[in-house]
């Protein structure tokens, strides 16, 4: 058995900080989702907000700690996919697109779909592109275009 030393508990702890926000961000998802349920578009929609600026924390907390793992890129696009794929697509179809019966559901499919593939094309493309220019509508983005529509 082998003493850790306050360095060595320290560095592993620091990788849980990025990966709070990310559990934060999709905590704001579910609850977008949940508050739509019940009628409460407004807070669907600032939890979304609130999800955003979480999701770009997670990702600068990691870098300025050098704590950036291949889990907390696969954890953060799970975040990301509930938090600006499923979300704004719920909040969107029982907001008005339910009127529309299986077109409404279908709609909102398809923007869960694209965020997914969006998502993934990113995940696959990391090691190959340039980081300083993004390809694509960010995730975060079209869920605040779609959210922008609610509220």
């Amino acid at each position: 058995m082998t003493d850790k030393t306050p360095t060595e508990s320290r560095n592993k702890t620091i990788y849980l900080l990025p990966n709070l926000f990310t559990t934060a961000a999709l905590f704001a998802g579910f609850y977008a989702v949940i508050t739509a349920m019940l009628g409460s578009y407004e807070k669907s929609v600032v939890a979304l907000i609130i999800a955003g600026c979480l999701d770009g924390l997670d990702g600068r907390i990691a870098r300025m700690t050098n704590t950036q793992s291949e889990f907390g890129t696969q954890y953060d696009s799970m975040s990301d996919l509930v938090a600006f794929g499923v979300a704004p697509s719920l909040v969107a179809f029982t907001w008005s697109m339910h009127f529309a019966g299986k077109f409404g559901w279908v709609a909102a499919f398809i923007f869960v779909a694209c965020a997914a593939i969006r998502l993934a094309r990113f995940n696959v493309q990391i090691e190959k592109t340039d980081p300083n220019y993004f390809i694509g509508l960010p995730s975060p983005a079209a869920a605040g275009t779609l959210a922008s529509a609610v509220w």
